[in-house]
């Protein structure tokens, strides 16, 4: 028996940072609207990314500062305890916040939400398993004018040997990570980048023993060396211990070690790390292999991702994919501006405001910032030094936080700053900065980047004191010329 078909005007697949504003959206603008997820409403930043992630972070900042509160004159006698089981519901209370309030907003716009699994059984029309207790029928057809995937990643598994064999209770990933209930005694990560750092430096705060395995020559590869290597020195400073140019060869269980992994270093040398736990931070893969886009015409590239013109669609006329289902930069800032892209182009009321001119990924290219959470933040927009392209001349400024004033009061010296600028126009290409409040500071220089505004006037603007942003009176007066 085949399964009941409804039609819509538009469907979306996935309740992220794009699919859930662009569903409320089009229900607004009179359009039968339908969205579907497997799991939950608001996507992987509400449910399982930033949201949460940067709630805990900030229970391992309390704990780091509980901990330096001599420093300050501040006395903890009784000495630090961290209550896990509290941290972890502190983080599912925030979590439940956002999404009702994305499930509230959703349904106020008068968009159907089908709660179930979603595969494509011919151009714009996809089969969907409704999830257990969905109500009604097991399976329902659905399809549309208009279909938009949002889809997004999920954590990566390696191909490593053995990993099989170990108890799953002490194999995580980025979302069974934040479940835990209890610190772990020696949390052993395997991959150094934004993930990998994020969930290191917290589980040490925390009051585990951490180990970080990275294949590449240094943590967070694509940043510049010198804030590369800032961080490192941060993070080991920290009792962090970051093993580079290492690589996993096996993992067990023994008796007295839940995890035997063995790495080989550069030199070829190998060693048994042994700990509690091991997380898996060595990246993430994008959810279509579950989505038959073969049989709607959708193509992928050889990693998964759908592939996209400026504009959003696909090789399907009237798909669209958002979000980091079509790979290039994975924020949720940049799904919320696929939102926008959408909206302005495909909805009648907001593409007469922009006139008809298509709102596209290319303006937002050249200034897309992000921040990485560690403690100190790690923040960037623009161009690194090493990515000018050659025969543009540039120069480049860096400068310690301790030259900041808000610093030195605030005992939060660990950082740097540096820019990247055209020698001859003035204007910023590029801006890194290590520090408490990194991203606050990118946003300053993102400004300033967008506007046109150059280096110089941000040398001589007359920032409140004492606040961080006068980094920048200083910053440029170590500028020189690279080749």
């Amino acid at each position: 028996m085949s399964s009941p078909q409804t039609h819509y005007d538009v469907l979306i697949l996935g309740s992220g940072q794009s699919g859930t504003p662009l569903a409320s959206a089009f229900a607004a603008a009179g359009r039968k609207t339908c969205l579907v997820d497997r799991a939950h409403i608001g996507g992987c930043c509400v449910n399982e990314g930033c949201t949460p992630t940067k709630t805990m972070i900030a229970s391992g900042r309390v704990a780091y500062l509980a901990r330096r509160g001599a420093e300050y004159g501040v006395h903890c006698d009784g000495g630090i305890t961290v209550d896990m089981r509290r941290v972890r519901q502190r983080k599912r209370d925030i979590v439940a916040s956002f999404r009702q309030g994305s499930e509230k907003r959703t349904a106020a716009a008068g968009v159907e939400v089908v709660m179930g699994e979603a595969a494509f059984v011919g151009p714009w029309t996809v089969k969907v398993r409704k999830n257990e207790g969905g109500g009604g029928e097991e399976e329902v057809q659905l399809s549309a004018e208009l279909v938009f995937v949002n889809t997004g990643e999920r954590p990566a598994r390696p191909a490593l040997r053995g990993l099989e064999d170990v108890p799953a209770d002490r194999v995580l990933d980025s979302t069974s990570v934040q479940e835990l209930g209890a610190v772990p005694d020696h949390l052993v990560v395997l991959g150094g980048g934004y993930i990998g750092l994020e969930f290191g430096q917290l589980f040490r705060r925390l009051g585990a023993r951490v180990t970080v395995v990275q294949r590449a020559p240094r943590v967070l590869p694509r940043e510049d060396p010198e804030i590369a290597d800032c961080v490192l020195e941060i993070l080991r400073e920290d009792g962090i211990e970051v093993l580079l140019s290492t690589v996993a060869v096996s993992v067990a269980s023994e008796p007295a070690a839940p995890i035997a992994l063995t790495v080989k270093a550069g030199d070829g040398a190998t060693q048994t790390l042994r700990g509690s736990h091991l997380l898996l931070a060595a990246g993430r893969t994008p959810n279509t292999d579950m989505l038959n886009l073969s049989a709607a015409g959708v193509e992928v590239d050889s990693r998964g991702h759908i592939v996209v013109s400026p504009t959003l669609e696909t090789s399907a006329p009237g798909v669209y994919a958002m979000g980091d289902v079509h790979g290039g930069p994975a924020f949720t800032h940049v799904s919320y501006d696929d939102f926008r892209i959408i909206r302005d182009n495909l909805i009648a009321s907001a593409a007469a405001e922009g006139q008809g001119t298509p709102h596209t990924t290319q303006a937002r290219a050249p200034t897309i910032p992000y921040v990485c959470y560690t403690d100190p933040q790690v923040a960037h927009v623009g161009l690194h030094a090493a990515e000018v392209p050659p025969g543009r001349r540039v120069m480049v400024a860096s400068m310690p936080l301790s030259w900041v004033a808000r610093a030195l009061e605030t005992a939060e010296t660990r950082g740097m700053l540096k820019a990247v600028v055209d020698s001859d126009t003035g204007l910023i290409l590029g801006f890194s900065a290590v520090g408490p409040e990194a991203g606050e500071m990118m946003a300053v220089v993102q400004m300033a980047m967008v506007g046109g505004v150059g280096w110089k006037t941000l040398r001589e603007m007359v920032f409140a004191h004492p606040s961080w942003a006068e980094g920048f009176n200083n910053l440029w007066s170590g500028l020189k010329e690279v080749s």
